[in-house]
């Protein structure tokens, strides 16, 4: 399974400074607090967005009004771009789980830019693909794997893409809650809860509200079979 996690990409901020360059007022900048939505269902979908700073969490809304999370957006990552795919209504929302700086962009601009650069178009449009893949494989890990899977596979790579490596460990900054991993692994605060314990005390890792230390990724994989 590839993490549920957008994580964040030099080469996104690369094209954002290109992007800038080409003309100072092209986007506004929005600081936000926690808790603030930066798009709902139903919204056009005529902005891109840019976190700077910060996490968004996306998701939707099910019939009877409970909210599935679909992804955790991370500093350095464009969100909110399916406008530039042929989407005209959103969805879906975004809310911001810290403090966060959105750079936003209007879909006209970023269009009027990009038919004069295919070389950013192609990186934008790879990027919109490879978060749809990844929707894709969360979407069969939810059907085909049990719970405790799911978590261990995302604190797995939670590591491999966001961690910071310590000698043979693995250092993740910015922990999530459980209820976080919860919503994003499709599990209950409980089971989360549970699993992570059970990993704490066969030392594979340890953690607190702020950070996860993984102290060999190989044994976690391991962990997940």
């Amino acid at each position: 399974m590839r993490p549920t996690v957008i994580s964040s990409d030099q080469d996104q901020f690369q094209l954002l400074q290109e992007m800038a360059s080409i003309d100072k007022q092209l986007y506004t900048v929005k600081n936000c607090k926690k808790g603030d939505y930066i798009y709902l269902p139903d919204e056009r979908s005529d902005k891109v967005f840019f976190l700077k700073k910060g996490r968004v969490t996306t998701g939707t809304f099910s019939d009877e009004g409970k909210i599935m999370a679909k992804g955790m957006v991370l500093a350095g990552s464009f969100f909110g771009e399916l406008g530039l795919i042929g989407e005209e209504v959103r969805d879906d929302f975004s809310i911001t789980k810290d403090e966060a700086e959105v750079w936003i962009f209007a879909l006209a601009d970023i269009r009027r830019i990009l038919r004069n650069r295919p070389s950013l178009y192609m990186h934008l449009i790879g990027s919109i693909g490879h978060r749809l893949m990844k929707a894709e494989k969360r979407l069969e890990s939810m059907v085909f794997k049990n719970s405790r899977t799911r978590i261990v596979e995302f604190l797995h790579n939670l590591g491999e893409e966001q961690g910071q490596r310590v000698g043979y460990e693995t250092l993740v900054r910015n922990f999530f809650t459980h209820q976080e991993i919860a919503d994003l692994t499709g599990t209950s605060r409980q089971t989360v809860t549970t699993t992570l314990n059970e990993l704490r005390n066969q030392n594979i890792i340890t953690f607190n509200r702020r950070r996860l230390l993984i102290r060999d990724l190989s044994d976690l994989y391991k962990a997940a079979c």
